[in-house]
């Protein structure tokens, strides 16, 4: 009989676990968790605090009993592993009812990862929670159970602490959000987060970037916390949603391989560097695609989790991966593109891919496009404006990377875009792809299409660009044409720019060319359609004309003082 012994459950190891028994029927698994829920949705604790998930049983997935019930699986809650032997392919257990050994023919290996916790004094006061786990999620309810108002610092502007923030808020509280880094969602590009920044604002939140916390002391029992900047809150409620790191001191005590951040180094088929453990799941370094290279790291997520779970089950029971095997690359496991996506009040953020940081650090030439469509047509009611932003490669025109910041329809484009990395389509393929279209539900140049249309037009040569960013260094050598009306204009330009409508354009090309005066022009509208219609007559008459990406939409998101108000 093989035994297997899985250490972790929730989303790889149970996956795990779950696929080995539909597997082999007749196999000993034995699942081990070190807390006192095995299969449970982390992912929806934030949802539960805020009262959007009412019942608290309804994230508790699956118990030992029910498991056991309908996989026969020997699930061990509170049961934590404190060594693994390699040689005698045995590790050690302390239990409930004590510590014992158990033998393995086959380790899966899921510990997930623990919170990254930042060097700051009084992290053990009473009102400093984390939001990862069941009983995290229970301690920071009790703090603010029954009261209708109350003061919370949520520190860490990622994922987990959008949630919170906005699970918070929606309880009565008034919620500051403290983040290191210069925007909120640090893997947003941060045009794309300035979207975010104001969502958060218009709600109430109170949003301090380049910040950290130095210290928490007790304000009679509330917490004191002390800012980098000097500034000191006073809060009821602090979660801290700083980041995780894989929890791998079990394995690097067994002496197995790790790479980047203490990751577990992984093959193809999720084996570690010894071939009777597998691993999977915040734990593990995968591969994520850069375009034709590759940056190994940890991605802790869940659905990659999940994933990997079942292919762990299949490498280790049908020996996917030998190298005799027919079918072995039809098994190995996904590069990940760490597809992610956040609910922030009103609006939806998601992202897949790389974003401009990773290809700029990994040299990886490239062009970005800005886009801001509809979700659906225009002339159908209740159309709701997206923002998207796409990578492509320079040279070849492949899809790197695509994040997309609005209401409805977020979700479908961002899958769309995903399924068009791992394929990697062009932005040819992007902008012939065959996309459902009826009023309600979309536009008959979808915002995926549109997106290649405008990646196709720069890296055709047909739409000379300028970027956002480079605004002080394009004011200073080009001459800056606004061709918005005037009416808009009324609410701020860009210091020193030329207005002529879009319309007008035609008709005051010798009023352009002389203002030039030898200069290239740098035109700009709200959102670059209007401006791009410009940036072609101009070329068309011989001038050196670039649209701004994305036009003052995508500027006010890299500066949000442009129009020097």
């Amino acid at each position: 009989m093989t035994k297997i012994v899985v250490i972790g459950g929730v989303a790889g190891g149970m996956s795990a676990a779950a696929r080995a028994r539909r597997l082999d029927e007749n196999a000993s698994i034995i699942v081990l968790d070190k807390g006192p829920y095995v299969s449970f949705a982390n992912c929806g604790l934030p949802y539960h605090v805020s009262g959007e998930i009412p019942s608290r049983d309804s994230l508790l997935l699956h118990t030992p009993d029910t498991l056991k019930a309908q996989l026969n699986l020997d699930v061990r809650v509170n049961s934590e592993v404190t060594r693994i032997d390699r040689e005698d392919k045995t590790i050690t257990v302390n239990g409930p009812e004590g510590t014992y050994s158990l033998a393995y023919d086959t380790l899966i290996y899921s510990p997930g990862s623990k919170a990254a916790t930042p060097p700051v004094t009084g992290l053990d006061h009473a009102s400093v929670h984390w939001l990862r786990t069941v009983p995290e999620m229970d301690g920071l309810i009790a703090r603010i159970e029954g009261r209708s108002e109350f003061d919370a610092v949520v520190v860490g502007a990622g994922f987990i602490g959008l949630e919170a923030v906005e699970a918070l808020a929606h309880r009565g509280g008034n919620v500051t959000l403290v983040e290191f880094a210069p925007h909120v969602l640090p893997p947003l590009d941060a045009e794309q987060a300035e979207w975010v920044d104001r969502e958060l604002r218009k709600y109430g939140v109170r949003v301090l970037t380049c910040t950290s916390v130095d210290a928490i002391s007790d304000a009679d029992g509330a917490a004191r916390v002390r800012l980098s900047s000097g500034e000191e809150l006073t809060a009821d409620l602090v979660v801290m949603s700083t980041g995780v790191t894989p929890d791998t001191a079990l394995a690097k005590d067994a002496g197995l391989e790790l790479g980047p951040r203490d990751a577990i180094v992984i093959d193809g088929y999720l084996r570690t560097s010894d071939p009777h453990i597998f691993a999977m799941g915040d734990a593990a370094a995968m591969r994520q695609e850069i375009g034709d290279g590759d940056v190994i790291a940890p991605v802790p997520l869940a659905a990659p989790a999940n994933r990997h779970g079942r292919r762990a089950a299949d490498a280790a029971l049908l020996g996917i991966g030998a190298a005799s095997d027919r079918v072995a690359d039809s098994h190995k496991a996904p590069r990940v593109l760490g597809t992610a996506i956040v609910r922030v009040f009103g609006l939806t953020a998601a992202m897949t891919g790389a974003n401009r940081r990773t290809l700029n650090t990994q040299g990886v030439d490239h062009v970005t496009v800005h886009v801001h469509p509809a979700d659906h047509a225009g002339y159908f009611p209740g159309a709701q404006q997206m923002h998207i932003t796409a990578h492509f490669a320079k040279e070849t025109g492949e899809l790197l990377g695509a994040q997309i910041v609005g209401g409805a329809g977020v979700a479908n484009r961002i899958n769309v875009f995903a399924t068009a990395l791992k394929a990697k389509m062009t932005a040819n393929d992007l902008a012939d792809l065959d996309l459902a279209y009826a009023p309600p539900f979309g536009s008959a140049k979808d915002p995926v299409n549109m997106t290649a249309f405008v990646a196709q037009n720069i890296l055709f040569g047909q739409m000379p660009v300028w970027y956002a960013e480079d605004l002080e260094k394009v004011a200073r050598e080009a001459l800056v044409l606004d061709v918005r009306s005037a009416a808009e204009c009324d609410n701020g330009m860009i210091p020193g720019a030329l207005n002529i409508p879009h319309t007008e354009v035609r008709d005051r090309i010798e009023e352009i060319r002389e203002a030039a005066n030898g200069r290239w022009i740098a035109v700009h509208c709200a959102s670059g359609v209007r401006s791009y219609l410009a940036t072609r007559i101009l070329v068309g008459n011989g001038l050196d004309a670039r649209n701004l990406s994305g036009g003052a939409l995508t500027l006010g998101g890299v500066d949000p003082d442009w129009a020097g108000s």
